[in-house]
């Protein structure tokens, strides 16, 4: 045989699966709790005749999308109810008007496609629903439209339902959100910082749109596959600088029961936008920032800045009162933290869209440091110049 006719047998050949021996289990376990589960609920629930259907087989093909690509948008909960459903509809309807079975097939599957794509419903074992509505012989005929309740609806609602408990529940998240990202907090027109240097999320989309094909991968999950990419490129570019290497070390804290006016003075003595909350073990339980500090303060305009914070840092004479008088009342939790041994690049995109500063804890999880906007810039500077010369990054740590 030529080797290019072998080569092309080859192309075939899919690549060797980057998942793991986990969660290959994980999704063998799914797929057998959820059959099992809507079989045996649906035997319980609907009457014991022989000709009551109480599982029909494309559950098993929703199955392998639920539990084996649960971040599909092919696998999301609209996808499965409203794709069975419509397709059931459809199947039934074209059984009842068109009396051979072949046309009444073809009929049901292909109408079965075009609602899907008008309702944003694909389900590829929908189709599957809508030929059992037609082939699935006199048992399926007699049912009629209650076909669509039961068992398609049934069936689906159980499968969903297990889904849900499951993936969350084995550490996937399910079901994926299906729009675009949140605009920016600041509620302008400007991008994220973070994607300013990068493709937008308008370059994603006409991307998509010139593609002009379904793909099998959630928008949110393609975007983040490629943000990934990018992080780990300039890894291999530049090396890593992990926290440790350019972290403060010398942290100005306070703990829960560290007063207002005390903090306070240390942010204003110090010149900090916030300070750590530590617990007696030194761990980490919040975080206290100028903002926490105004929003507590109510300020109004009519009463101005400084005597709002007056009245807020000023200690009430008596045991009980509304009014915060400690740290651990007004801070922030829970806190966004890295571990020092985290490189430097993988928290970019959370100080690049809004985060000042992050605090740095040790393998004990105890407060080792506090990494600031200011470092992130210096570590950054430093890795580019040193590339730049041809020089290995000083405080690069392999």
């Amino acid at each position: 045989m030529p080797d290019s006719i072998l080569l092309w047998f080859k192309s075939f050949i899919p690549p060797k699966s980057n998942v793991d021996r986990f969660e290959r289990m994980r999704s063998c376990a799914g797929s057998l709790f959820g059959i099992l589960l809507a079989g045996l609920v649906s035997y319980a629930i609907l009457p014991h005749d022989p000709k009551t259907i109480w599982l029909i087989a494309p559950m098993g093909a929703s199955a392998v999308l639920l539990f084996a690509v649960p971040a599909s948008p092919l696998a999301q909960p609209w996808s499965i109810i409203g794709g069975n459903l419509c397709a059931a509809l459809i199947g039934v309807t074209c059984a009842k008007l068109v009396q051979e079975p072949a046309l009444s097939a073809a009929l049901a599957i292909s109408l079965a496609i075009g609602a899907m794509f008008l309702l944003r419903c694909i389900h590829p074992p929908s189709g599957a629903v809508a030929l059992t509505a037609v082939l699935g012989g006199p048992v399926v005929h007699e049912m009629g439209y209650a076909f669509v309740l039961a068992p398609v609806a049934l069936n689906s609602v159980l499968l969903l339902l297990t889904a849900l408990f499951f993936n969350n529940a084995s550490g996937r998240r399910y079901p994926h959100a299906q729009q675009s990202a949140a605009p920016h907090p600041h509620q302008t027109r400007d991008e994220l910082p973070i994607t300013r240097l990068g493709f937008s999320h308008e370059d994603l989309d006409e991307v998509l749109k010139n593609y002009n094909q379904v793909i099998d991968i959630g928008r949110d999950d393609l975007e983040e596959i490629f943000l990934r990419t990018e992080m780990r490129a300039y890894h291999r570019r530049f090396g890593e600088t992990r926290c440790a290497s350019v972290m403060s070390r010398d942290v100005v804290a306070v703990e829960f029961a560290t007063s207002l006016d005390e903090a306070w003075r240390l942010l204003q003595q110090h010149r900090l936008r916030a300070l750590p909350v530590l617990d007696r073990a030194l761990h980490v339980i919040g975080i206290v920032s100028r903002t926490d500090f105004l929003e507590h303060a109510g300020v109004e305009v009519h009463t101005g800045l400084a005597a709002q914070l007056r009245r807020l840092l000023h200690r009430v004479p008596f045991s009980h009162s509304d009014k915060p008088e400690v740290v651990g009342q007004i801070m922030s939790r829970p806190v966004i933290s890295a571990n020092v041994e985290t490189p430097v690049l993988e928290l970019v995109p959370r100080m690049a869209d809004g985060l000042h500063q992050i605090p740095v804890v040790d393998a004990d999880g105890k407060l080792a440091g506090m990494l600031t906007q200011s470092d992130m810039i210096a570590a950054l500077y430093e890795k580019n110049l040193a590339a730049a010369r041809g020089m290995p990054g000083l405080r690069s740590v392999a």
